[in-house]
């Protein structure tokens, strides 16, 4: 395995405050109790807040060090290729109703950093769509005129501000983009301010229904009307929502850059292999951030040659230095690449509300969703239900299982640093050695559905290529939908 230079971890969440909220503690009441102190999950809590709800957030691990505190937090209504695909799939109506959701999303973000004073690195910035192929300048214009039906603003340009050549580019004007966990983190000062409960370290163990909606971890409970399940794939649904997703990675660097405005704006091409670029900043100064193309959870068995391929597209096409910080990240696809929120299953479980699937494109669908999702609560209907709608069609043969990626024969093939899964009879072990190599095991089998998980060489953690859990080396849970660590092994 190549040797991985910079520091492990995402660079946001190093130029953040810590967080340091209480464990929740025997059971307490709310009109809402809220799992995950993510986007959806802060924002929904921020909103019910503001119209004098009790609101109770509880989170598994760290406010911000999750999904959204490792995404790349552009703040735009710019998704790619997205309003030619929704206006050729569901007419421009629905089209519509997503550019307003994104943007009144990016609006709330922008009005929330300046009425409590979140300091959060927002920086205003134009988004750009690209292409390095001559034969695709048609679909950027394509989109440019698709945009401007939806009433967004858009220009085509025969080349990208970039540091290499390009063929076309689709420019959003006056977009943004932030640090991602600074903003949580900020959220949560809110939320609190107005009363509001954050309790962390408190993984939800069950969600179950009586007189209320009870969510209990290993120290307390909540009692409430109404539950939020905010937790990147629900961990919990009335109606299944595995299978209607795809859980999917892609791969981040962060490297030194001399000059913040060497790549001005914002960027992602439409050219596999995909590649998204902007700046950032971390304690000791700019940032120039890459990601790599999307891949399945699990599915690969050598995570770390993706950083390589990565940071050689880097250095021969961007004015890099040395590589700070490398992480991953995950979130789930949907077929028509719309997310799903709001109620599955209103007239069997009132009061439950979802939301997962943002497919790579959750800071301005999660700020709308989260709420839209608080408009419910407080009965007041939302024009975007139906775009969000969780009980939606969707094609059965959508979603795909994988396989472990990390059988060997014996431990003996495991060397330091590394993992792999042995078949014991009808049993398979999850097996690491430590840098030391000592070895570790747990079992390899994931505690949601009953997959194999595959080991990430990257990042040092367990992936299921079934439905995403991704689990720590030692079998704790990082996130869902398993809420049970692998059971502890002995060889």
């Amino acid at each position: 395995m190549a040797t991985l230079l910079g520091k492990p971890g995402s660079c946001w969440a190093a130029a953040a405050s810590s967080t340091n909220y209480p464990s929740l503690e025997g059971s307490i009441h709310a009109d809402a109790v809220i799992v995950g102190a993510g986007i959806v999950g802060l924002t929904t809590a921020l909103r019910l807040c503001e119209a004098g709800r009790s609101v109770v957030v509880i989170e598994a691990l760290r406010t911000g060090g999750q999904v959204t505190g490792r995404s790349t937090a552009k703040i735009t209504t710019q998704h790619a290729l997205i309003y030619r695909h929704l206006i050729d799939t569901f007419g421009r109506d629905l089209a519509q109703t997503y550019a307003d959701a994104n943007s009144a999303g990016a609006k709330q973000i922008r009005d929330w950093v300046r009425e409590y004073a979140i300091a959060c690195d927002l920086e205003s910035k134009d988004a750009y769509t690209y292409t390095r192929d001559e034969s695709r300048r048609d679909k950027i214009a394509a989109e440019a005129e698709a945009a401007r039906q939806v009433g967004l603003e858009a220009e085509v340009l025969d080349r990208a501000p970039l540091p290499f050549e390009t063929a076309a580019a689709l420019r959003f004007p006056d977009q943004a983009q932030f640090n991602p966990t600074m903003y949580l983190v900020g959220l949560a000062e809110a939320v609190t301010a107005r009363g509001g409960r954050i309790f962390e370290n408190s993984r939800a163990t069950s969600i179950d229904e009586a007189d209320r909606w009870r969510v209990a971890t290993d120290g307390g409970a909540v009692d409430a009307e109404h539950v939020v399940v905010a937790t990147n794939m629900t961990v919990k649904s009335p109606i299944g929502m595995a299978n209607r997703t795809q859980p999917r990675c892609h791969t981040a660097m962060a490297f030194r850059i001399d000059d913040p405005l060497t790549v001005d704006g914002m960027f992602i091409g439409i050219d596999d292999p995909t590649h998204s670029i902007r700046t950032g900043r971390d304690a000791e100064g700019p940032l120039l951030v890459a990601l790599g193309p999307k891949f399945d959870t699990g599915w690969d068995g050598d995570v770390a040659k993706r950083f390589v391929e990565l940071g050689k597209w880097a250095r021969k096409n961007l004015p890099v230095g040395d590589l700070a910080w490398h992480w991953c990240n995950e979130d789930y696809d949907t077929a028509d690449r719309v997310p799903y929120a709001g109620e599955p299953d209103p007239s069997k479980a009132a009061g439950f509300h979802i939301a997962t699937g943002f497919n790579a494109w959750g800071i301005t669908n999660a700020t709308a969703v989260g709420s839209m999702i608080a408009d419910l609560i407080c009965a007041r209907p939302s024009p975007w239900q139906k775009l969000y709608d969780p009980a939606r069609p969707y094609p059965k043969d959508f979603h795909k299982n994988g396989r472990s990626q990390s059988i060997v024969s014996s431990v003996h093939d495991i060397a330091p640093g590394m993992g792999g899964v042995i078949v014991r009879g009808d049993e398979k072990i999850a097996a690491w050695r430590d840098t030391e190599g000592a070895l570790h095991t747990v079992s390899a089998t994931c505690t949601h559905k009953g997959c194999t998980v595959t080991w990430n060489n990257a990042d040092h953690t367990w992936d299921c290529p079934c439905h995403g859990s991704i689990f720590a080396a030692d079998g704790s849970v990082i996130h869902g939908p398993a809420r049970k660590p692998l059971a502890q092994i002995t060889l």
